[in-house]
């Protein structure tokens, strides 16, 4: 496991080492592959030129190359029925992303709760 400091002065090391988690956050960096997960959310399942339909600023080319990079982070999985793609959604790295982000800030607002309920018992 490697670690860098969060800033020069800050004693704070964090973890970088390179897993899914870095991948699934390179994915969800470009808004054009947000465009397409947001079409999948509102429609799961759809082909390839309908997701081109449903994002017109991006090309065909652009669709398919941004859905490597969403399959790539296993944000998507794609099926293939004769001549036709179709995409799904695949949530479960972006809840993995989220609960690795809020499960640590909620035992730290938890400890800060309790710190604060001391503080304040104490001026009583």
């Amino acid at each position: 496991m490697s670690h860098r400091q969060v800033t020069n002065q800050s004693p704070i090391l964090v973890d970088v080492s390179h897993d899914g988690v870095d991948a699934t956050i390179r994915a969800l960096g470009d808004p054009g592959r947000r465009a397409l997960l947001d079409a999948l959310r509102a429609r799961d399942g759809q082909t390839v030129s309908e997701l081109g339909d449903a994002v017109p600023d991006l090309g065909r080319h652009a669709v398919l190359k941004h859905l490597g990079v969403l399959e790539s982070a296993e944000l998507v999985t794609t099926r293939k029925v004769g001549r036709q793609r179709f995409v799904h959604l695949n949530p479960v790295p972006i809840v993995e992303l989220a609960q690795r982000w809020l499960d640590d800030y909620g035992a730290l607002a938890g400890l800060t709760l309790t710190h604060l309920r001391k503080h304040l018992e104490q001026e009583q």
